[in-house]
């Protein structure tokens, strides 16, 4: 069953990628186009550190899959085009792994085939540490995801009812490995005070993993006959959201939720995103074109962004918080309600401070 639980998560996600979607905020962020800002584009790096990580580059492939014959496959081509392209990949949740140790090839191949990138394993909130660890080695991780979906869960027909206990065994798991310890959603976002309480428990960086993308508790939706929690669908909050949310709240951030383009990768950085990842249009373009035109996208993403950086004068992806960007729409009433000062965004390139000080200032 959980073989084909999770073969069925990859063909609902696919089916996502093909259905209209409501307003995408990444859309409400733009930058304040000056046509003397540009810079020379070998000067211009893509590398990202934050927490102790270092990474060549600032995308990374976020946890999709594992578990079933099928999905050992697509492990197989990600890696692969992780290792040809540089870029950090995440495992699927390897529960299925705890529960039955013959699939566990499905997720090593993720080493196999890129024995010096950055990897990281992937749990859930209520994984013992014995089995952190088993995730941990069997991969060789550099760094653990721990996902949290109650959405997800509540939708899941057999899914988890009870989650009281999910913040002491994070602080518990926090505390035994010695890898960096990153807690992502899995689409439904991080709110400030979900960040701050993650800062408490030890935790090293917060995936904000927000709204836009890959909606799971759509996805357990649709294994249900009945399809009686589609009032599920959307929940929570997008990535731009989050990240304009938690800023100052004391953790590292990743974004990750409705990326489509590099341009959204360059206005996640710009609100303060160490690293931005995507799943479900990599996904899509693996299935579709093979290993070879997921290289060729990850690539030409890369290239596009560095391309983003070169004119708008960010050297560096954190040179990207000091351009000036504009919030609108949905997103700017959100700000308004949670008290976040956005007017700040749309002159910063002319100050000294940074996005951290000066959201951080208005709160």
């Amino acid at each position: 069953m959980s073989a084909q639980r999770k073969d069925d998560h990859v063909r609902l996600a696919i089916e996502q990628q093909d259905t209209p979607r409501g307003i995408n905020q990444f859309d409400e962020v733009s930058f304040v186009h000056h046509a003397l800002a540009g810079i020379d584009r070998p000067d211009v790096s893509l590398a990202t550190s934050f927490a102790g990580i270092s990474w060549p580059v600032p995308i990374y492939i976020n946890a999709m899959t594992g578990g079933s014959a099928k999905t050992g496959v697509i492990n197989r081509d990600l890696a692969v085009a992780a290792r040809e392209t540089g870029v950090p990949i995440a495992s699927g949740s390897m529960n299925a792994y705890f529960k039955d140790p013959s699939c566990a090839g499905t997720f090593s191949v993720l080493r196999e085939n890129n024995p010096d990138g950055f990897v990281m394993a992937n749990v859930n909130a209520t994984a013992t540490v014995e089995n952190v660890w088993r995730a941990i080695e069997l991969i060789r991780a550099d760094a653990l995801q721990i996902h949290v979906n109650t959405a997800q869960e509540t939708a899941m027909p057999e899914g988890d009812r009870s989650f009281s206990a999910w913040v002491g065994q994070i602080e518990k798991i926090a505390a035994a490995v010695d890898v960096p310890v990153i807690v992502k959603e899995v689409g439904n976002g991080l709110s400030r005070q979900t960040v701050e309480t993650l800062k408490d428990l030890g935790v090293a960086v917060a995936d904000v993993s927000g709204r836009g993308g890959t909606d799971f508790a759509r996805i357990e939706n649709g294994r249900r006959e009945l399809g009686e929690y589609a009032f599920l669908h959307g929940w929570g909050q997008s990535a731009p959201a989050c990240l304009l949310d938690a800023q100052g709240a004391g953790l590292p951030l990743l974004a990750s939720g409705g990326v489509r383009s590099p341009l959204d990768v360059a206005r996640a950085l710009a609100l303060g995103a160490n690293g931005v990842g995507a799943s479900g249009g990599f996904l899509r373009t693996l299935l579709d074109g093979g290993v070879d035109a997921l290289i060729s996208q990850l690539t030409t993403w890369l290239d596009q962004l560095a391309a983003l950086q070169t004119m708008l004068g960010a050297r560096t992806p954190a040179d990207l918080r000091r351009c000036d960007v504009l919030i609108q729409g949905s997103l700017r009433s959100f700000c308004a309600d949670r008290g976040i000062e956005t007017g700040p965004l749309a002159r910063r390139s002319s100050s000294t401070e940074t996005l951290h000080e000066t959201t951080g200032s208005t709160r």
